[in-house]
């Protein structure tokens, strides 16, 4: 009986998300690893302080999307350092702190949403000079209230869940 719920479960989550199952993927780890970690090429945020700390967003999602624990807590540092520099960022400071602060994966990804709104508003206030970021949104992270979080190509990683459910979440706005 075990063998049948489980399956069934899995695939309940996944169409609640509306992905699919594959096994036929041929899309190995390093590709995705690589599509992770990468910014765009050609993305410049107008705020030259806020842009240095886009590159450190980066690499937290990144982290977050791989469950590395230790990637996420160098990342929040580097971005709680950066946000002092930058007025109206406290929160954003706050929120990286948190990151920092802790070895618990769950509790970083929970900070990590409310880092994620901050950083959010405030590429908005600052804009573009060049490229365009995706703001994606996944309805189930934070117990099913949806969490948004910025990405530099419009392929869905997920960092509230990870390898558990890679691709849940849309692309719900882009900022350019």
């Amino acid at each position: 009986m075990k063998q049948f719920i489980m399956p069934a479960m899995a695939a309940l989550i996944l169409s609640a998300c509306g992905n699919t199952v594959n096994n036929n993927s041929t899309t190995d780890s390093t590709e995705q690893d690589q599509v992770a970690t990468a910014p765009a090429p050609g993305i410049k945020l107008k705020d030259d302080k806020l842009n240095a700390i886009y590159q450190h967003y980066v690499h937290l999602t990144s982290a977050l999307v791989k469950g590395d624990v230790k990637e996420a807590r160098l990342a929040g540092n580097a971005i709680e350092t950066g946000a002092k520099e930058i007025s109206g960022a406290e929160s954003l400071g706050a929120a990286a702190g948190k990151i920092t602060a802790t070895a618990d994966i769950d509790a970083q990804r929970t900070a990590y949403a409310t880092l994620s709104n901050d950083f959010i508003s405030l590429v908005k206030k600052s804009g573009l000079s060049s490229g365009a970021v995706y703001v994606d949104f996944c309805p189930m992270a934070m117990n099913d209230k949806g969490a948004f979080w910025l990405s530099s190509d419009k392929a869905i990683q997920n960092p509230y869940f990870g390898e558990q459910m890679m691709t849940c979440g849309e692309v719900k706005e882009t900022i350019q």
